[in-house]
């Protein structure tokens, strides 16, 4: 007898082929058949999804919630978008491992875009991380952070490393991947990556050459230097020969709009027509999020935080700085790019800096009869540099560009910032997808959506199991009505639950009936 029978949906599998009307039978949390069954077929538990989509459960390999994954309630939210597969620890910013040297100035740095880590978060190495994460709901995966990696062995102060320092890093990587990490993340946007030269990246990652292991990158530059961060991590790619992840695809600043883009896209595809294993990903809103900290050029976040507020506390530092903004020449820019009127701050600590929740760097420098410079260093400052923000920077032609590539799939770079307000898309970026890209604009078909959140996704990251519905593959799945599905939260109100999903089912098990979350939490730790 059959564990459970979802009868007369239209199945979307995850290969981008198209829907058909199927019965999806589940035993021992595996797909046992998706094809028609005949009516006297035994199950346990039959769902009835006529009028519905039965998908694949959708999968997200760019998450931050490392340390989230620990919190009360961990899951729902994820769930009410579909989310059966998360993977945390990218942008080189994983929340293991590191040792005690610098463990202090690691977690400060993480703080803003992971959220507080709780005690019982062992950051020594991988396999203790996962041994101290508590039951979930949702399947969890994490990459190894190399910017994290050369932290731990030798802080942030460093800009030349030493062999010992390249010895340590790639045995704390292989350490990492022997306890399971399912790739290697990059953050050369941030310190102390945005250090390393090309040749001194390679060094760093050279215990990975010729392997299958993938590399994702939060690339140097997003912005006017968008292409050539993308040529030099080709020439990363093809030196070491391994695969190759661009992560949330974007080129930010209007001058850049609808110009970058479709010379990235020409050379990420004549480096697969050429054999690279490439490919890149996005997610579907104008703004990001990140660090405020990341408006610096790479000069000023040297020596870790606390040297940031000092040299942000130096008059003289400061007329440097606005120097480097004006020029905007060697990083990106964006206080330019975005411009102080697109700049929102979403996560304050200190009391009297509450009232600034939500408003833009210009708003609160009028507020504070300054000019907006002077105000985001003295709020940085005042902060210790844990604050995170909201920059709209992107075009959706060009996220249109990206989605409708065939190297690309979609993700969330959803951060879990401890206070404040999150960006929309840490609960709403999957029914955005759906609603916003498929049903109003017509940009993609179901299927090829569908595709960019399972099978392609599961694909990039070596995924056994995981992202297409067929027989023998993981029972885990979405049952919905693709005219329900919906994003509900907004930039002034963002912790809003994703509406119409129905129901959902990781490893076999309900995790989501009917719109009623069951508590369930069969959801396992990948391993690569």
């Amino acid at each position: 007898m059959l564990d459970l029978l979802i009868r007369g949906g239209t199945v979307i599998d995850g290969t981008g082929a198209p829907g058909f009307s199927a019965d999806v039978a589940v035993e021992g949390g595996v797909i046992a058949a998706v094809e028609p069954l005949p009516p006297d077929t035994p199950a346990r538990r039959v769902i009835h999804a006529a009028g519905k989509l039965v998908t694949p459960g959708f999968i997200d390999i760019h998450r931050h919630a490392d340390a989230a994954a620990f919190r009360p309630g961990f899951g729902e939210l994820e769930l009410r978008q579909g989310l059966t597969t998360i993977v945390n620890g990218n942008c080189g910013l994983s929340a293991a491992p590191f040792g005690p040297a610098h463990r202090e100035e690691i977690l400060a740095y993480l703080a803003p875009i992971t959220g507080e880590a709780p005690p019982e978060l062992e950051t020594e190495t991988l396999a203790g991380y996962f041994a101290s994460q508590p039951p979930s709901p949702i399947h969890t995966g994490m990459l190894v952070g190399a910017g994290v990696l050369r932290a731990d062995a030798a802080g942030y102060a460093l800009q030349r490393l030493e062999k010992r320092h390249y010895d340590a890093i790639h045995r704390s990587m292989e350490r990492a991947l022997s306890d399971g990490a399912v790739g290697v993340s990059l953050g050369l946007g941030y310190a102390p990556e945005c250090f390393y030269t090309t040749r001194e990246l390679i060094e760093a990652l050279r215990p990975l050459s010729g392997g299958d292991v993938p590399v994702t990158v939060h690339m140097r530059q997003e912005g006017a230097g968008v292409v050539d961060s993308v040529r030099e991590m080709l020439t990363v790619a093809r030196t070491l020969r391994i695969p190759l992840q661009i992560s949330h695809l974007k080129a930010m600043g209007r001058d850049s709009w609808g110009k970058k883009i479709p010379q990235v896209l020409e050379l990420l595809e004549e480096a697969r027509q050429e054999g690279l294993d490439v490919g890149c990903d996005v997610y579907p809103y104008t703004a990001g999020s990140t660090q405020l900290l990341h408006i610096l050029p790479p000069e000023f976040l040297a020596g870790g935080m606390e040297a940031v507020v000092r040299r942000l506390s130096d008059p003289a530092a400061r007329r440097e700085l606005a120097q480097r903004i004006q020029s905007g020449a060697g990083f990106d820019d964006i206080a330019r790019l975005a411009g102080w009127d697109g700049i929102y701050l979403t996560s304050l600590h200190c009391p009297e800096d509450h009232p600034y929740l939500g408003k833009s760097l210009a708003e609160i420098a009028a507020m504070t009869g300054q000019d907006p410079l002077t105000c985001c260093c003295d709020l940085l400052v005042r902060e210790q540099g844990e604050i995170t923000m909201i920059d709209f920077m992107a075009s959706e032609e060009d996220i249109t560009a990206i989605l409708q590539s065939p190297l690309s799939h979609l993700i969330s770079d959803a951060t879990y910032p401890t206070e404040g307000m999150p960006h929309p898309r840490v609960y709403g970026t999957f029914p955005r997808l759906l609603q916003h890209f498929v049903r109003e604009k017509g940009a993609l078909t179901w299927e090829q959506a569908i595709h960019k959140v399972t099978g392609r996704p599961a694909q990039r990251l070596r995924l056994a199991g995981k992202g297409v519905l067929a027989a023998g593959m993981d029972a885990d799945l979405c049952i919905f009505d693709p005219e329900a599905l919906r994003e509900t939260g907004t930039y002034q109100e963002p912790c809003r639950m994703a509406a119409g999903m129905d129901t959902v089912l990781a490893a076999g098990v309900p995790l989501l009936e009917q719109g009623v979350l069951t508590g369930a939490r069969p959801g396992r730790i990948i391993r690569r």
